[in-house]
């Protein structure tokens, strides 16, 4: 918990698994007040406990997922919890663990219908520190930031991997707290 609230910022809620979640099923809070002026920050807190292997791998990952937006919202927490819940079910689930390159496909479109899917990326707002740690049982835990994507964003990954996409954030340099923001030009 400390890593987190050392970078975005100080827990100030925090949601319990839906009912029927799978056991160890982790919660997701809301951070804010950090180190991203003007952002609040979504992250599961348990995630840990459960090793996940990725398909690329023949290994196991200690992951907390991180979803960060500007926090300019009246009221409310907006769509992230119930965004992480669902990916956080999508993983225990399946036992598989996302990574950076990887893309997950949202039931739903988000508010606003142009975001489909979510990136997993490095948290690159913060310090490098923050990419991982080490928990109190020796295990190294990833930080993975899941990042709004369009569908033509989607497809652009797919067909020229993660790396370019990477090039073109670097590049574009668009507002990732913005989960309305415009399309990448690709």
């Amino acid at each position: 918990m400390d890593h987190f609230e050392s970078r975005p910022g100080r827990m100030i809620g925090a949601w319990s698994p839906p009912a029927g979640a799978v056991q160890g099923t982790p919660q997701v809070a809301c951070f804010r007040e950090g180190r991203l002026s003007g952002a609040q920050a979504f992250a599961t807190v348990g995630l840990s406990r459960t090793p996940l292997w990725h398909p690329a791998s023949d290994r196991h990952f200690h992951l907390e997922l991180l979803a960060c937006e500007n926090a300019g919202r009246a009221a409310g927490y907006g769509h992230f919890p119930d965004v992480l819940e669902y990916v956080v079910g999508q993983l225990m689930a399946s036992g598989q663990a996302i990574l950076r390159g990887d893309v997950v496909p949202l039931p739903a479109p988000l508010p606003g219908g142009t975001m489909t899917s979510l990136y997993a990326g490095l948290p690159v707002y913060f310090d490098d520190d923050f990419f991982s740690v080490t928990i109190e049982n020796g295990s190294d835990v990833a930080i993975v930031w899941l990042v709004p994507i369009t569908d033509q964003e989607t497809s652009f990954i797919r067909e020229k991997g993660w790396r370019a996409f990477e090039d073109a954030l670097v590049r574009q340099d668009p507002d990732l707290l913005d989960p309305a923001r415009p399309q990448l030009d690709l």
